[in-house]
């Protein structure tokens, strides 16, 4: 087994039962039932199989569906998209790209003024790491977004 399976094993030992059906059995948490679809927390959101950065609380909003939702990734390069047809409808699919866990899936009714995305993401999908654990994380470079935000009261529209 190559080193890279060893950590995917790891890494997905540690999963709960929720996080390992949504991530790896594109599985659907419930809306309003979820860890993070109300956090308001300065901080940002990785991937909770690989740790690849996802999303930060700066592009999190409130779209009224249940779910994290946010305008816009931290790293598009983390987040590859994919059709999804499956319950007879189509929608896009949003994976990280690394770790190649099922996410949530991409609309096109989010804020106009922030493009029109709303990324709807699963709470399973993902770990939170505070604004001030970002540098003891590994993220410190993350640190730089959130100047100019008041980090003691969260980031929310």
């Amino acid at each position: 087994m190559s080193s890279t399976n060893q950590v995917n094993a790891q890494a997905l030992s540690r999963l709960t039962p929720r996080q390992y059906q949504v991530t790896q059995e594109n599985a659907t948490e419930p809306a309003f039932d979820n860890e993070f679809w109300d956090v308001k927390a300065a901080g940002i959101y990785v991937d909770v199989v690989s740790g690849e950065p996802l999303f930060a609380s700066t592009k999190k909003y409130d779209s009224g569906c249940g779910w994290p939702s946010f305008t816009a990734p931290l790293e598009p390069g983390n987040v590859k998209e994919n059709s999804d047809t499956a319950f007879e409808m189509i929608r896009t699919e949003v994976r990280s790209a690394q770790g190649d866990s099922h996410l949530g899936h991409v609309f096109t009714d989010g804020p106009t003024s922030d493009g029109g995305l709303r990324y709807c993401i699963n709470s399973a999908a993902l770990r939170f790491v505070p604004y001030e654990e970002l540098v003891s994380e590994g993220y410190a470079k993350y640190r730089l977004l959130f100047e100019g935000h008041d980090v003691n009261e969260g980031i929310e529209r």
